[in-house]
């Protein structure tokens, strides 16, 4: 095993996640994977990156029959077939270099990594409201129930396809919350964890 590290993020949407995740790689020189891993999946497997989109992090299971259920035992499978696609990615990428990867249950896919730290970011919902109205450009109401679809879709993802709880501190090896320091001090605090756990940073 090489000196590589790889370090995973499970993100509240409005915690400002994707963002520390990628301040940390600058930080750490490595490199940063989120939407970066559908573009890299969608070339390896020859499937549109539009098509990976409409199912990246999202598992609904649904039990019903006729054109409806053969609607949703499609998209299930659709499902299956992006997370092990994903899956191989991440394998591919933990193998060959150090990197920052948000979502898509990495934790879970680089579970028997022994230089990979799992994290996941939360934050107060008054600050995840405002972030998201914010970068959104909708209001405080539309923003609440757009965190409350996303929180769902993601734990409903995480918890089929890993068998762990989604946002649950025993699921990562550190959990924080960026309302305490901030976007800035939290990425500080997360890259001091990181030299002192995986010194020398190669």
């Amino acid at each position: 095993m090489n000196n590589n590290f790889i370090i995973t993020i499970g993100r509240e949407l409005g915690s400002g996640g994707r963002i520390i995740g990628a301040q940390l790689a600058k930080k750490l020189n490595s490199a940063f994977y989120d939407k970066e891993l559908i573009l890299r999946a969608s070339k390896e497997s020859g499937l549109s990156s539009s098509f990976m989109e409409q199912v990246d992090e999202h598992f609904s299971p649904i039990q019903t029959g006729g054109l409806l259920g053969d609607f949703f035992q499609q998209f299930y499978f659709s499902s299956e077939s992006c997370f092990q696609i994903q899956s191989d990615v991440i394998r591919e990428i933990a193998e060959h270099e150090s990197a920052v990867i948000v979502g898509r249950g990495a934790d879970y896919v680089l579970r028997e990594h022994p230089r990979c730290l799992n994290i996941f970011v939360t934050a107060n919902m008054s600050d995840r409201i405002q972030r998201v109205a914010e970068s959104h450009t909708i209001s405080e109401d539309e923003a609440r129930i757009l965190i409350e679809k996303a929180d769902k879709k993601r734990a409903s993802f995480y918890n089929y396809f890993t068998s762990k709880e989604w946002g649950r501190a025993k699921s990562y090896d550190l959990c924080v919350n960026s309302s305490v320091f901030g976007l800035e001090k939290t990425t500080d605090y997360i890259f001091q964890l990181v030299k002192d756990r995986f010194s020398p940073i190669p």
